[in-house]
């Protein structure tokens, strides 16, 4: 058992050492990457909202709703907030393809945040901003449209937010789960280890880890500048996943990573227990 256990673990993909700094890894083409997500979008029925953002490209929101009944489950995905963080986008234009939904859900899909910030490969919008801290405080243009989508939305049950982490050794999520939840985090993780490998650090981005689960404190005065999963926490869910996939590895095995963690989080999501 031990020598089968190393030889998959042997076979998963290795860290490629390149990022020094910040992400030096591969880039995307973010409007082509769109361009297919439309596509596929509109293919499968899918609706398609343009956020207008002043002096910026439109925001896109993918909605669908998967044979609902009066009581349907409602999905939350975003992704491309951060513009060198290029395997979200990827992955929700996989899933969108692959068109693979449980029945009795309506998604809303928000396929890139940040469409500036793809344009260069850097973390922040086009002004230097980092959006993802920009859901308490807002000034961004970007965030402020999203927010403005947000609040005109009823609340969701569940919220998956995609993003990738330069320094990582492997996988991790957040999970934000104040009311004590059946958790998804355990599923998400242990499907993930089977295409790549699992930060099972102690500490992860200064903050107590297990088996590669953060479960941060919720206070929000412990976090002046708000990412988008404490504001869907505070406003629109009372589950709330940030999936980090690690980019310092070869992008199609983070790909792989953020598509299997949506998958078994829908797949173990309880449709009708714990309804807001």
């Amino acid at each position: 058992m031990d020598s089968a256990i190393s030889k998959a673990k042997a076979s998963l993909p290795q860290r490629l050492r390149k990022n020094i700094s910040s992400y030096l890894g591969e880039t995307i083409d973010i409007e082509a990457v769109l361009s297919d997500c439309l596509a596929a979008a509109r293919n499968h029925g899918w609706s398609v909202e343009e956020i207008p953002v002043p002096s910026k490209p439109s925001l896109i929101v993918l909605t669908h709703s998967s044979r609902p009944t009066e009581h349907a489950t409602r999905i939350y995905i975003s992704t491309g907030i951060h513009g060198d963080e290029p395997a979200g986008p990827l992955a929700v234009r996989q899933l969108l393809q692959e068109n693979q939904w449980p029945e009795n859900t309506s998604i809303s899909l928000c396929p890139c945040l940040n469409p500036t910030g793809f344009l260069s490969n850097r973390r922040e919008n086009e002004q230097g901003i980092d959006l993802n801290r920009e859901y308490r405080n807002t000034k961004a243009p970007e965030s402020l449209a999203h927010i403005a989508w947000l609040d005109r939305q009823p609340p969701f049950d569940l919220c998956l937010c995609l993003h990738e982490d330069w320094e990582s050794d492997g996988f991790y999520v957040y999970e934000l789960n104040p009311d004590g939840r059946p958790s998804l985090a355990d599923h998400m993780v242990a499907q993930v280890a089977e295409v790549c490998p699992v930060d099972r650090s102690e500490i992860i981005e200064g903050r107590p880890a297990q088996n590669g689960i953060i479960r941060p404190s919720i206070d929000p005065r412990s976090r002046p500048d708000w990412p988008e999963s404490f504001y869907l926490l505070t406003y629109k869910t009372r589950l709330s996943y940030t999936v980090e996939a690690p980019s310092d590895f070869p992008l199609p095995a983070r790909v792989a990573a953020l598509v299997m963690a949506v998958r078994a989080a829908l797949a173990a999501f309880p449709a009708t227990k714990w309804r807001r």
